[in-house]
């Protein structure tokens, strides 16, 4: 008897053939000719979409142009509307890309258009499809800017003790040094508060100088230029100890891993000179599938 019981929802997708597979390569992978094509050409009409809709925005272009501003959006939000109902059919698991972050954000780049039928104010939220040119990661890598990415995210979670007890030494200076110069400035020269004093001491250190509050005493003047000269030096701080964590991260990488999916389990993140899926064992394709220009 056979058993038309429906598999349970986290059962492996059935591997992909046919036009679904074709599509998933050159839609999802951006280690193969087609796909980085198709990105390309994607993040192109991204940025023609916002273009769009910022000269829209500007009033005498949209009073001799507004017909073609229209009818070029219509367009192109039809052409993201393909690409979004693409995505879901040749996808493995489409509510699982439906509701990732891409597929979201895939979903409410078309929706202000239709939406401004109804709402005319919500037109202005179409700018959210820059979100979209995210993607950008995955072509131009084709993994190395996603890993200096994570890279500056590691050393800055390994160095966040250190940050935090410069900043602390920072807090201290500038605490004390905004109590010294109440003291020696007073109120009559703007230092009205101790408060008021810290806040002038950072805009000092951090070179900013909004000078809103500047010392009229001699002494006052030469103790914001080694304020001043402090925080010049200061500064360069917090970069030099990201710097070596980002360093030392540096000489322990391995091999970055690529888009590459496996056609049986679709898992990504497999090395350039694999050649077998490190989750279900299959035969990967040929890196790449198409040779690079």
């Amino acid at each position: 008897m056979p058993n038309t019981q429906a598999p349970p929802p986290n059962a492996e997708p059935l591997p992909l053939s046919g036009w679904r597979l074709r599509w998933y390569t050159v839609i999802f992978e951006a280690d193969t000719v087609a796909g980085r094509r198709f990105d390309l050409v994607l993040i192109a009409l991204i940025l023609i979409s916002i273009l769009v809709v910022m000269a829209d925005s500007v009033q005498q272009l949209h009073a001799n142009y507004g017909l073609l501003f229209t009818t070029a959006e219509w367009v192109l939000t039809l052409l993201f509307t393909f690409e979004y109902l693409a995505r879901l059919a040749c996808s493995p698991r489409p509510m699982r890309y439906a509701t990732s972050f891409f597929g979201v954000v895939d979903l409410i780049s078309v929706l202000p258009t239709y939406l401004a039928l109804i709402f005319p104010e919500v037109y202005a939220l179409i700018d959210v499809r820059v979100l979209r040119l995210l993607r950008v990661f995955r072509i131009l890598k084709l993994a190395a800017y996603v890993s200096e990415y994570q890279s500056l995210a590691n050393a800055l979670i390994a160095s966040r003790r250190k940050i935090l007890v410069f900043l602390s030494a920072v807090l201290m200076v500038v605490v004390i040094m905004g109590t010294v110069m109440y003291v020696v400035e007073g109120p009559a020269n703007g230092f009205t508060s101790i408060p008021t004093s810290v806040y002038w001491a950072i805009t000092t250190m951090t070179t900013v100088g909004f000078g809103d509050i500047t010392p009229k005493t001699d002494l006052g003047r030469l103790i914001s230029s080694a304020m001043m000269l402090l925080g010049w030096g200061t500064l360069a701080v917090p970069t030099g100890i990201v710097t070596a964590e980002m360093t030392s991260f540096r000489l322990s990488a391995k091999n970055l891993p690529t888009t590459r999916t496996c056609h049986q389990c679709l898992s990504e993140g497999h090395l350039v000179d694999a050649n077998y899926c490190f989750k279900c064992g299959a035969t990967l394709p040929d890196y790449l599938h198409e040779k690079q220009p």
